[in-house]
């Protein structure tokens, strides 16, 4: 029976050590990362594997460039876009994930996250792609690991040079040439607005570029664009 109950208790108490053991993983890979830049995330490994299923040779285009080479013209439609708070909130926008998790209620599954720019940076570079509360979980507590280690300037950089914008294209300056055969230190307005729209969707709209959804919201993050706060 004395053996039983040791078992029972380290079943229990197992799970919780690699638990620990991972949260503290993401800790000081996040505490590394203020100083150095990340060769690559979790998400752009994934969608590596899926491109060498059907192409072995396949590579991703992906080229790091510092925060001050990024156009402001990107920053300031990208925070428009997706995170009109991102310089004043502290990693996470309750109120957003609120009406989110209304709208997977009504939806009946997981359709929308009320994701910020840190959350959406947490996701790529240590979760996967797929929608559920325990992913939605840990996301929130590498958010936080993020906010506390990084400041807002260094979050966004990282951000910038890590999110998909194509199939196969990561960060601005792959973007910036895929799209539009410039640096991402040259980008307008207008192209910048155009790739902030493309974020939820890329490689959708990397295959529908003349979706008039597509020109429409461009339209409307252009005249949001002058109100952003850069960190």
């Amino acid at each position: 029976m004395k053996r039983l109950r040791k078992l029972l208790l380290w079943l229990i108490i197992a799970p919780l050590l690699v638990v620990l053991a991972m949260q503290l993983y993401f800790f000081l890979q996040i505490g590394w990362w203020v100083n150095h830049n990340p060769g690559s995330t979790s998400f752009m490994r994934q969608q590596l594997d899926v491109l060498q299923e059907k192409n072995p040779s396949a590579r991703l285009k992906h080229t790091w460039v510092p925060y001050d080479r990024i156009s402001n013209h990107l920053k300031r439609a990208i925070i428009a876009a997706e995170d009109a708070n991102f310089s004043d909130h502290e990693g996470v926008d309750w109120e957003a994930m609120q009406k989110a998790y209304e709208k997977n209620t009504r939806k009946g599954k997981v359709v929308s996250g009320g994701s910020t720019i840190t959350q959406q940076l947490a996701k790529n570079l240590f979760l996967s792609g797929k929608r559920s509360y325990l992913r939605k979980g840990q996301e929130v507590i590498i958010t936080y690991m993020l906010e506390f280690w990084m400041d807002k300037e260094r979050i966004f950089e990282i951000y910038l040079n890590v999110v998909e914008w194509g199939n196969g294209v990561f960060g601005a300056e792959a973007a910036a040439q895929h799209y539009f055969g410039v640096s991402a230190a040259a980008l307008s307005p207008a192209q910048a607005a155009r790739l902030a729209v493309m974020l939820p969707k890329p490689r959708f709209y990397d295959k529908n570029r003349n979706s008039g959804y597509l020109a429409r919201r461009t339209n409307l993050i252009l005249r949001r664009m002058g109100a952003a706060e850069l960190p």
